[in-house]
């Protein structure tokens, strides 16, 4: 049952950065998810943490498994508003691939590296990625994705207006002049984003519960959530705390859902968008909270910053992971050769080398060569 906005789904392809024969047995859209699915970078995001050390406990989330949470948002959301679901779940899969170890410090320590060198962003990484770095084809590096996708992950936080970290990690016209960057992307991505936020706020709050870093009764100084957890709590008594979390939750990323496709039916009329170049267009991010929603969304965010990023247990552990990659990358830029296979230097510079390469371990992984070179 396609609904009437279908016309604003992107379900054809202006093709790939290197051209391929079309499939027959499926979209672009597919193939570009099963490449996804199908690639090294794609599985070791089950050893690689959220929130959480990936040596504390399975039950805790995973990058892979936040993946997959995301994937399923964005696919409820394409669903009801008429767009390309495929589309939408492929942003969704690859959108964390260029993630470091142990999070975002990771992040932070491995673009403190990088300095002198250009940087890094896991954003752009991603790209990095996707068209360098998984090697499964004879005729050209990465996984040759689709346009629309590679538009889709590079704007994952809206248009990019200052393309220096781009040309510095990527080169200069990477792309081939067929990336609008300072344009808005399509609302499969904006789909793709938005369902991120949804996942981690949500997911995080149950880790954060779980790992006993605060318990229910704080969560009421979330202005919304008070309510959610007053009509909980009365079925307390003869339930067990992790199925209270659970439906907490549940009812946490219904609200958040219908709040944005509501909302989402609202800009598209109040701003006119009839086809995807009306999207594309567009001075706002038509695929949105409302503003109590949005009000929400940030109290949740500060509150785990505080309760949880912040906390002393997580702070800990966010410091010995900074410390695991800026030795690491002393170490092995030192002599690079010890520790990457020839095939996997994708760089003239060392430096950039090394930083992917630490950039795509595992947790585990990483603490077991820092064991080693300490």
């Amino acid at each position: 049952r396609m609904n009437k906005h279908s016309k604003l789904g992107l379900f054809k392809s202006k093709g790939r950065l290197n051209s391929e024969l079309i499939s027959k047995y499926r979209s672009p859209f597919q193939r570009d998810r099963d490449r996804i699915i199908h690639s090294a970078s794609f599985r070791r995001l089950k050893h690689k943490t959220q929130v959480f050390v990936n040596t504390e406990g399975d039950h805790y989330r995973t990058r892979l498994t936040h993946s997959m949470e995301v994937s399923q948002i964005a696919r409820t959301l394409a669903r009801s508003l008429g767009l390309n679901e495929d589309l939408s779940e492929t942003l969704s899969l690859a959108h964390d691939l260029g993630h470091t170890p142990f999070g975002h410090a990771g992040e932070i320590a491995l673009n403190d590296c990088m300095e002198l060198f250009g940087g890094f962003d896991h954003n752009i990484q991603t790209v990095r990625v996707v068209t360098l770095l998984e090697n499964k084809y004879y005729n050209f590096r990465g996984l040759n994705l689709s346009i629309e996708t590679l538009d889709g992950l590079i704007k994952h936080n809206g248009p990019v207006i200052d393309l220096n970290k781009f040309n510095n990690i990527l080169g200069k016209n990477f792309f081939k002049n067929k990336i609008n960057f300072d344009k808005y992307s399509s609302l499969e991505a904006q789909i793709a984003a938005i369902s991120d936020d949804v996942a981690y706020n949500s997911h995080d709050l149950e880790d954060g519960l779980n790992a006993n870093l605060f318990n229910i009764n704080d969560l009421k100084e979330i202005p919304m959530l008070s309510e959610v957890i007053k009509k909980h709590v009365k079925k307390r008594n003869n339930k067990k705390k992790e199925l209270i979390i659970r439906q907490i939750v549940r009812e946490i990323i219904n609200i958040m859902v219908k709040d944005i496709i509501v909302n989402t039916k609202k800009n598209l009329k109040l701003n006119k968008i009839n086809s995807t170049n009306d999207v594309y267009n567009s001075n706002i991010k038509i695929v949105s909270f409302s503003k109590n929603m949005s009000i929400f969304d940030k109290s949740i965010k500060k509150f785990l910053k505080k309760n949880m990023y912040y906390s002393k247990s997580v702070l800990k552990k966010t410091n010995k992971g900074k410390k695991i990659i800026k030795l690491l990358f002393k170490k092995i830029r030192q002599n690079p050769k010890k520790y990457i296979k020839k095939e996997n230097f994708n760089n003239p510079s060392i430096e950039r080398n090394v930083c992917d390469f630490i950039a795509g371990m595992t947790d585990r992984f990483a603490i077991n060569i820092f064991n080693k070179i300490k």
